[in-house]
């Protein structure tokens, strides 16, 4: 259960920011899809709905996500189905329901780098920026390292480039949240692969991914592709699944997603 003390719609981002930063307690409501499964006392909730923050749109050169954009709408749009093999409306399709995915924010979900998010880790995989309100723009994979200290996230800019990409993933159930998932993306032989949910949050292979990217993407150097992820990346046990069943199942996941790239 949360509890909220006080509740604001500012009509600027610095009016945003500033309320933000007044007390400890206070919290950007996003879609307030995960605020609602635990128990929170909130000072004062922040509604972003009225800063024209939700839209997907394209220039010349990027791809630009507002903060305020639905799951739903990232699985249904457009543009996102006509880029990347449509790897970002995959990587949310499958999320609990269609209800669930009509209130789960791309910022919310951005900004608080959960370590189950499929989305965060197709993002990976396409060189994605994040641009914060104070902090301005840095890459998704600085992000995810370091976080930020009580900002703003107003949107996530995916360069266009010709990276064809792939999104797999294991969950036990369908409306469960998933064991492992994995998005591997190749641009003019540039492989980049990304797991997340490991139980940690998404992480690139480095190593395998610039052995994948200098090989001959023979069969056995995808397998050895597939085994040094699971050997250069960290993995955890929870409820969900062990570590070690973890590891085995992210070489598997890999080499689909490398298979369905190539």
């Amino acid at each position: 259960m949360i509890t909220i003390k006080n509740y604001v719609l500012p009509n600027t981002l610095e009016e945003a920011y500033t309320i933000l930063n007044e007390k400890r307690n206070n919290v950007i409501l996003g879609g307030a899809a995960f605020l609602r499964m635990g128990s929170k006392k909130i000072e004062t909730a922040i509604d972003l709905s009225q800063l024209n923050l939700k839209y997907i749109e394209e220039n010349e050169e990027e791809i630009e996500i507002g903060a305020m954009t639905t799951f739903r709408e990232i699985e249904i749009n457009p543009i996102l189905k006509k880029y990347f093999n449509a790897v970002l409306p995959k990587s949310v399709e499958n999320i609990v329901g269609v209800q669930f995915r009509n209130v789960v924010t791309v910022g919310a979900t951005v900004y608080s780098r959960y370590g189950f998010s499929d989305f965060i880790t197709a993002l990976l995989s396409l060189d994605a920026d994040v641009l914060l309100y104070k902090e301005g723009r840095i890459s998704l994979e600085e992000y995810l390292e370091k976080g930020a200290k009580k900002d703003l996230l107003v949107k996530v800019i995916i360069p266009k480039t010709p990276r064809k990409a792939a999104f797999q993933m294991m969950r036990n159930s369908s409306s469960d949240y998933a064991i492992l998932n994995v998005a591997v993306s190749n641009k003019e032989g540039d492989f980049k692969i990304a797991v997340g949910a490991r139980p940690n949050r998404g992480k690139i292979a480095k190593e395998a991914s610039l052995y994948l990217s200098k090989s001959s993407k023979s069969m056995e150097e995808i397998e050895k592709a597939a085994s040094m992820v699971a050997e250069e990346l960290s993995f955890g046990s929870n409820m969900r699944g062990s570590k070690e069943y973890r590891q085995a199942i992210c070489k598997v996941l890999v080499k689909r997603a490398i298979m369905e790239v190539l």
